[in-house]
């Protein structure tokens, strides 16, 4: 079966992941059977997809009338014959225990058609034994979400002993239809990916505080600031269920031998039912403030070898041909939202540097979770994970940006963190200042595109983990300037600049698009200055750039309320140059990139520098206009454009 052959799709439980997976397939357009075993688990699992479709449209995510034929195309089933006798794919989300799902794939070999292909949503249990408790193994695959599956953008796609990569090939194309990012695991292992990363990390973080190492929040700061990660390991823990790590972590020593060996810690909490949020009370309270790291408690001894442990890990994940660096790195930067991939991170850390660390702590406990993987090994005297070119060079080049090139003269900087909402890090910004270097020295690229990854966000401002150590006041002021020099670049490039804004623009990045000559959102964006809710003011422009654009009344109102604006508030307040639909969004910004770029180039760079000037002092202005008319007026551009003034061509201008 190919991809355009599936039309319906049944999912099997209609708890949370079921229920997610169904709302994702509705939305693209799928008919969709949710079912479960009795009218009130179905019913339930309805109304949550009815009421986060609403939220959806609440929040101009989708239109209300798209929401409405989403829910139109959910159909709740509690018969089993029923739910799958038109399937094309079922979708299997119910409880993760191997006994029940072996049985149900029993009974639903027996009432599918012959040749629906069946894909579980386990999230570590073998893809192979499920298989072959049906009928079909060839047609049956792994197809794991992360939660909620209405937000997060990876499905792990796992291949079984008996897959057929015509099967592969079907499931990773319906991912892609339902607007995900697939990542082909090519080999069946406990854990898959993601899982193989995060457990045992989270596991070694239980044995540090075990054996009186460390301390939860010397760990957890660590990890959150130390690390960049995005919460503590206990934190994430907490949040996840502990009681599921221990879970994932006991199918692993069960299948994998001693090196998963469940931290007595992690036993002891999910045996007092200290299992995180879900409970209240976990490594954290939460009925009592809940989780509070410290910024301040961050370790390089505990830094080392929580790395060393993601080096171990991903060298066997490669060992094992479960997947390369580049798929393990996308995966866990997608399902986890690491800033950046366990074999890239731990690249940069210096490989043998971590293999030497494991070699101590195995020489001293001689326990099986220090021994290093033959795949860390041949890593580390290779020069690296990527070190042989696993990467491709644009991803080498830069971890928090990407740069394209949509036409021929448009050279676009993408904020690359989608998982964060591109909120600003002190690398992001030391890579945009290379990347507005690098295309300003390009002769090619005559305008220059600014945008967000993702359609959540052009960028939420700076990130709060990644700003934690600067609280110093003199670390403060350094970063505030540095952020105006950066971000002034874009007003004193050459080029047109052109900042194209979808969904959240505020704070840092809305200082950001405020260096931008113009700026195109599409209708769902929001836009603001939220500094005064934190107590602080706009430190990256945005006192003295706003009052230029939209004047100094409104600019005081932006900041001084720290409220969000619709985009056709802020066009009317002169903030934005236009505002279009979100699905033309992308089409329009590029062309409206790609059309200043086709401008005179000396005449563009002129104009700028004179505007620049003239801000708050008329008369330079006037001085640098003037001087900048006389030097064009001699140009090959000038004769250029009054040659082709009386003719029906454009001028092409050579910037000469």
């Amino acid at each position: 079966m190919d991809t355009d052959d599936i039309e319906q799709i049944t999912v099997l439980g209609a708890g949370t992941m079921g229920h997610g997976i169904a709302e994702v397939a509705a939305l693209a357009g799928y008919h969709v059977v949710l079912r479960d075993i009795d009218d009130d688990l179905v019913t339930e699992g309805y109304e949550q997809i009815e009421w986060s479709l609403g939220k959806l449209a609440e929040r101009d995510r989708i239109g209300e009338t798209a929401a409405e034929e989403a829910l139109e195309r959910v159909q709740p089933v509690v018969d089993l014959a029923e739910a799958v006798g038109e399937a094309d794919v079922v979708v299997e989300a119910i409880v993760e225990d191997m006994g029940i799902k072996r049985e149900v794939y029993d009974e639903l070999s027996a009432v599918a058609p012959d040749d629906a292909i069946f894909a579980s949503n386990t999230s570590s249990l073998s893809i192979t034994d499920l298989s072959e408790a049906t009928d079909r193994p060839e047609q049956f695959c792994g197809m794991h979400f992360f939660n909620p599956p209405v937000r997060m953008d990876l499905v792990e796609v796992i291949r079984g002993e008996h897959t057929a990569d015509t099967t592969m090939d079907a499931i990773e194309g319906l991912a892609e239809a339902f607007g995900k990012t697939p990542v082909r695991v090519r080999k069946d292992k406990p854990g898959f990916i993601v899982n193989s990363i995060l457990v045992p990390l989270m596991n070694e973080a239980c044995w540090l505080v075990e054996t009186d190492t460390a301390s939860v929040d010397a760990v957890d700061s660590t990890t959150k600031y130390g690390m960049g990660l995005p919460m503590g390991a206990f934190e994430l823990g907490d949040q996840v269920g502990n009681d599921v790590t221990l879970h994932v972590l006991e199918y692993m020593h069960e299948v994998l031998g001693g090196a998963y060996e469940p931290c007595p810690l992690l036993e002891r909490y999910v045996e007092d039912d200290r299992l995180g949020k879900k409970t209240g009370v976990g490594f954290y309270d939460y009925e009592n403030g809940g989780a509070d790291v410290p910024a301040d408690r961050s370790s390089a001894d505990i830094e080392r070898r929580l790395l060393a442990v993601l080096a171990n890990e991903t060298g066997k994940l490669v060992q094992a041909g479960v997947a390369p660096p580049t798929d393990i790195d996308e995966a866990v930067t997608l399902g986890a939202a690491f800033p950046k991939g366990p074999a890239k991170l731990t690249d940069e850390a210096g490989l043998p540097a971590l293999v030497e660390t494991l070699e101590s702590r195995h020489e001293e406990t001689g326990h099986a979770r220090y021994a290093v993987s033959a795949g860390l090994r041949e890593a580390a005297d290779r020069g690296g994970f990527h070190a042989d070119g696993d990467s491709d060079e644009q991803s080498v080049a830069f971890d928090t940006i990407r740069v394209e090139y949509p036409t021929e003269m448009v050279g676009e900087v993408v904020l690359d963190r989608p998982q964060q909402l591109n909120t600003v890090t002190l690398e992001l910004i030391g890579e945009l200042e290379e990347a507005i270097d690098m295309l300003a020295a390009d002769e090619d690229v005559r305008a220059l595109l600014l945008t967000g990854a993702g359609d959540r966000a052009f960028s939420a401002g700076a990130d709060a983990m990644s700003m934690a150590g600067q609280a110093d006041p003199i670390n403060a002021i350094e970063l505030s300037r540095e952020g105006q020099r950066v971000w002034g670049k874009l007003e004193t490039v050459s080029m047109p600049v052109v900042a194209g804004i979808d969904g959240y623009c505020l704070g840092g990045g809305m200082e950001l698009a405020a260096c931008a000559d113009m700026r195109i959102a599409s209708e769902r964006s929001e836009l603001g200055q939220p500094e005064f809710n934190l107590g602080l003011l706009p430190g990256w422009g945005g006192t003295q750039r706003l009052k230029h654009i939209v004047g100094e009344g409104p600019a005081k109102e932006i900041i001084f309320t720290a409220d969000r604006y619709d985009a056709e508030t802020m066009a009317d307040y002169g903030f934005l140059s236009e505002v279009v639909d979100s699905g033309a969004f992308r089409e329009r910004a590029v062309e409206l990139a790609d059309d200043l770029a086709h401008g005179p180039p000396l005449a563009m760079a002129f104009t700028k520098k004179a505007m620049h000037a003239g801000r708050d002092d008329t008369d330079a202005g006037l001085e640098v206009e003037a001087f900048a008319f006389g030097h064009l007026l001699g140009t090959d551009d000038v004769i250029e454009g009054v040659t082709k003034l009386q003719s029906d061509e454009d001028p092409q201008f050579e910037g000469t």
